[in-house]
């Protein structure tokens, strides 16, 4: 049963026990009313019957006296018989509804007339001057007529006192059942919305209490309670607390799983960048020893061409000396200024070759053994002695260079440095000459970091310019050792980017390139802004 439903019931429930207490309070008061209605109606009737003979006394007595003096001016022969009549009229409807009260009014009624008839007889006697001798006048104190009057009126007004006093206590009775009726309905009431109000409180709270509970034990990780019965609210978000623990309780298990997976993943990581460290030691240690075990045949091998050089120019002196003949000198010249001076000039340069290549191998292992003195660098100022050591080749090539706000990073400056050297000195010998050239060097807004990333945050430069780009064959190894690209516009070993991406990588950052075949390219470097946790 849902809430809403169980909140009707605990309206219409007690709603309808008041219902049932109102119409009993409504019969009560309709009694009452009633009651007080005959109780006004019996006190109007003696009221009436009270006032009816005073009328008729009056009358008795101006006919007495009327009889003493002999006047027959005393005697009203119209209007007390009129009020009288209308008096017993309304005294008549007055108690329509009981016939006994009604025939006693129609007795009155009959005794009245009689009187008249009585007043009518004297009132005649008298205006003709006779003596009246009626004995119903003088012997009595009251003439029969009045006197059978007020014996009806006294029985009429006796039976209506009766009624009276039956219907005062009727009245009060009724009173007093409505004083407790309504008592009993108040109390009733508040009785009925008190228990109907803690029956509802005291199961929505023992539900409440035990859906908080499974909340509390849910936030705690712990085992919830048996579920809530039933198909409300409470019921529904009893389960969902359920479903949720159960979720929990397999996401917890996933969870476990996946941190021993990964645990064992990291530690496999961590082996193999191990090995790979020391497989790069190994190699920057091998490269280093061949290159110094080179080293020596090669100027051996310098040292020898010279010898060999010197040889043939001592040679040649002494063949011009020589007095040969002149085939045999044509022979002997033809040897020392073709072959002998071509193998020779091969061998140097071959030799040269070598060192250079031997030299920068030197120079990538170094970069990876080096020790950083790490510190707090300020790329502007790096940048710009890098521009300013560029002057002249920046002047003869006309290259327009702007250099927008570079925040500092961490690291270390000659690296750092190093880094700039090689982009900037790339880019202005890569020049397009078609068009003026254009460098610029900035840095990337900083998006705001999330809160509670714990990642370090990473500055990203950039040296932009309007070249000759790169071919998208090209781009995958332009970060590679001894790869060159438009190696016709300037010398080199084919290094440079290959030393930026190594030292930007043992620097915690990365590098990277867009470019464009014929429109410019632009690299980027992230470098950490505060230190980082490596060595």
């Amino acid at each position: 049963m849902k809430l809403f439903t169980k909140g009707l019931l605990l309206i219409a429930v007690p709603s309808l026990i008041e219902l049932a207490l109102v119409g009993m309070l409504s019969k009560t008061q309709e009694q009452a009313t009633q009651a007080g209605q005959w109780a006004s109606h019996s006190k109007q009737v003696l009221y009436q019957a009270s006032a009816i003979v005073d009328p008729l006394l009056r009358e008795a007595s101006r006919v007495r006296a009327g009889l003493i003096v002999g006047d027959p001016s005393f005697i009203d022969r119209h209007v007390v018989w009129v009020d009288l009549g209308d008096r017993l009229s309304r005294l008549e409807k007055l108690v329509a509804d009981d016939p006994l009260q009604v025939e006693r009014v129609r007795r009155m009624r009959e005794a009245v007339n009689d009187y008249r008839a009585l007043t009518d007889k004297v009132y005649a006697a008298l205006h003709d001057e006779q003596r009246v001798q009626l004995a119903s006048l003088d012997s009595a104190p009251l003439p029969q007529p009045i006197q059978a009057f007020r014996d009806e009126l006294g029985a009429f007004v006796a039976d209506e006192s009766r009624l009276d006093a039956e219907r005062s206590s009727e009245l009060a009775a009724t009173r007093e059942q409505q004083r407790y009726a309504l008592i009993a309905a108040i109390a009733g009431s508040m009785l009925i919305w008190a228990i109907a109000a803690l029956a509802f409180a005291g199961n929505i709270g023992r539900r409440l209490h035990t859906l908080t509970a499974n909340a509390q034990r849910l936030g705690r990780s712990q085992a919830l309670g048996a579920p809530l019965a039933g198909d409300d609210e409470l019921a529904q978000l009893d389960a969902a607390l359920h479903r949720t623990s159960q979720r929990l309780t397999e996401a917890e298990h996933d969870q476990a799983t996946l941190q021993a997976t990964l645990e064992m993943r990291a530690q496999e990581l961590t082996q193999v960048n191990d090995n790979l460290r020391q497989q790069k030691q190994d190699n920057d240690m091998f490269i280093y020893s061949v290159s110094h075990d080179l080293r020596s045949p090669l100027v051996n091998l310098q040292g020898f061409s010279r010898e060999l050089q010197v040889s043939c120019d001592e040679l040649r002196t002494m063949l011009d000396a020589a007095r040969l003949p002149e085939a045999e000198r044509s022979r002997i010249t033809r040897v020392l200024d073709g072959n002998l001076s071509e193998a020779l000039h091969y061998l140097r340069t071959a030799v040269a070759r070598s060192a250079s290549i031997i030299d920068a191998l030197l120079r990538i292992s170094r970069a990876g053994r080096l020790e950083y003195q790490w510190q707090r660098v300020s790329v502007a100022r790096a940048v710009a002695r890098v521009v300013e050591s560029l002057h002249q080749a920046i002047a003869e090539r006309g290259v327009a260079v702007s250099v927008g706000e570079l925040p500092p990073v961490w690291g270390d400056p000659t690296a750092i440095e190093q880094i700039f050297t090689n982009l900037i000195g790339n880019a202005v010998n890569y020049l397009d000459i078609s068009r003026p050239g254009r460098i610029e060097i900035g840095a990337l807004e900083q998006p705001q970091p999330d809160v509670g990333e714990r990642a370090p945050r990473m500055r990203t430069y950039y040296v932009r310019d309007n070249g000759l780009g790169i071919p998208v064959a090209c781009m995958p190894k332009m970060f590679s050792a001894f790869q060159r690209l438009h190696g016709d516009r300037a010398k080199g070993d084919g290094i440079g980017l290959a030393l930026v991406r190594r030292v930007t990588e043992r620097h915690g950052g990365r590098a990277w390139v867009e470019s464009t075949e014929g429109v410019g390219s632009t690299f980027y470097v992230t470098l950490p802004e505060q230190p980082l946790r490596m060595t």
